[in-house]
């Protein structure tokens, strides 16, 4: 049988890559305005707006959370794809 994934562990580090990511994405828009994603940010987090520390702390939130759901989404279904049928030895 093959190793099962942990919801857990998937959550865990997808959402630090999102709020890493997040975190880098801003520090990119603060150095170089004129290329600016921030418009992406207030489509994607409910809620962001350009930039104060209460919406730079609720799109790292938000970012961390869409990790987890990515996690809790993807996780189940991928154990569930990777079970050998009944009756049948894993090659």
């Amino acid at each position: 049988m093959r190793a099962r994934l942990s919801v857990t562990a998937v959550g865990h580090a997808t959402s630090l890559f999102l709020a890493i990511t997040f975190v880098l994405c801003v520090g990119f828009d603060l150095l170089f305005p004129a290329h600016a994603m921030y418009h992406a940010w207030q489509q994607l987090l409910p809620g962001f707006q350009w930039l104060n520390w209460g919406t730079f702390l609720l799109g790292l939130i938000e970012s961390y959370g869409y990790g987890w759901y990515v996690a809790a989404i993807w996780v189940p279904i991928y154990n569930v794809a990777v079970q050998a049928p009944a009756g049948r030895a894993d090659q």
